[in-house]
């Protein structure tokens, strides 16, 4: 068996499907028609960006008859068939494709599509090889990666509405979770960013809760195929993260940015504008209709809080330092945290 790397242009490899010099290998893959239409946008969006995508791999080998070389698709199936079913005219680019939302390849300025059939896709290209010789390849190749974690499973099984919806926040404000340092490099490749992101989906659509992979999955599966409550989950998560990137950004390099803080923090401007399912009743604070009551009193507050968590100050704050230092994603840590941010948003912090 001998892989060879390559780079083939969409335009060659949409040209050699249609021509059916290139087809799918349903020994390998699983049938068409598994990518809802979000996926494939933002699938296409990728290549209209410019970005990206992991490599696919061939099957090459010679057909007696025409003398000619066929190729079989081994891993990436479903990536061709969104191409070729978007450069056919199949489906019209979604909300996630920005600046070509509604718009069908045929609708593409010419310099666009002329880019996008120039786009270059990796290929690993395996050769005198059968199918014996494949399928070891892949169980080889697998047994030196990483398990799945929770989140990686989830991003792998679901296609849908609200995985859609939280790769559309990361792109918008994933460079705060980066540039903030809120997680590491290894972490985000990991999707710890994304579990970030559903784990505030679900305080907006439960309330301050203890968080488990079970739960995750639950959100994803229930609002996989109809995410109705979308814009509401827009109008909470993106109008806290702008706050806090606009009118708290001085809080970056303190330990408000520790994951499970920072998630109390952007729950807390959530809560105190909108109202978080049950929070009231169980922190003690009504919502006021806004995030703040003052920028300078409130960023002061969590400051203070910042500082005390750092210096281990049981004196002045050990409820909420505790709390803090706990960590972690359990119910009654996070009802205490949020409490104590959403009190020092509103000047009311003791």
């Amino acid at each position: 068996m001998k892989v060879d790397e390559a780079k083939y242009s969409i335009a060659e490899i949409v040209d050699w499907y249609k021509n059916k010099e290139l087809v799918a290998n349903k020994d390998y893959q699983r049938g068409t028609g598994i990518w809802p239409k979000t996926a494939e946008s933002y699938f296409i969006d990728t290549i209209l960006k410019e970005f990206p995508f992991p490599k696919v791999y061939f099957h090459e080998h010679l057909d007696k008859k025409t003398r000619k070389p066929m190729r079989e698709i081994v891993d990436g199936q479903q990536r061709i068939a969104a191409i070729v079913k978007f450069v056919d005219g199949g489906f019209a680019l979604g909300k996630n494709a920005k600046g070509h939302e509604g718009q069908k390849f045929d609708d593409l300025a010419e310099d666009i599509k002329e880019s996008f059939f120039s786009y270059t896709i990796s290929v690993d290209v395996i050769r005198n090889a059968n199918r014996s010789d494949i399928l070891q390849m892949f169980r080889r190749m697998n047994a030196y990666t990483l398990p799945l974690n929770p989140a990686e499973k989830r991003q792998g099984e679901f296609f849908g509405e609200f995985k859609d919806w939280v790769n559309t926040i990361l792109d918008e404000y994933g460079s705060i979770l980066v540039n903030w340092k809120v997680f590491t490099g290894k972490q985000i490749i990991r999707l710890a960013d994304a579990e970030f992101i559903a784990d505030l989906a679900l305080a907006v659509d439960q309330g301050i809760v203890s968080t488990s992979p079970t739960s995750l999955f639950g959100l994803y599966k229930k609002y996989d195929a109809d995410f109705n409550e979308r814009g509401r989950f827009d109008e909470n998560i993106r109008g806290a993260f702008n706050v806090l990137s606009v009118d708290f950004s001085e809080i970056q390099s303190t330990y408000l940015t520790r994951p499970h803080i920072l998630h109390s923090l952007l729950c807390a401007l959530i809560h105190n504008r909108h109202g978080l399912p049950g929070a009231q009743e169980a922190i003690g604070v009504a919502p006021i209709g806004q995030y703040y009551v003052d920028r300078g009193s409130a960023l002061e507050a969590l400051k203070r809080l910042a500082t005390a968590h750092e210096e281990k100050d049981t004196m002045t704050y050990r409820e909420y330092v505790q709390a803090a230092s706990e960590g972690g994603n359990r119910i009654n840590q996070r009802k205490v945290r949020v409490k104590y941010l959403c009190q020092a948003l509103l000047g009311e912090l003791p």
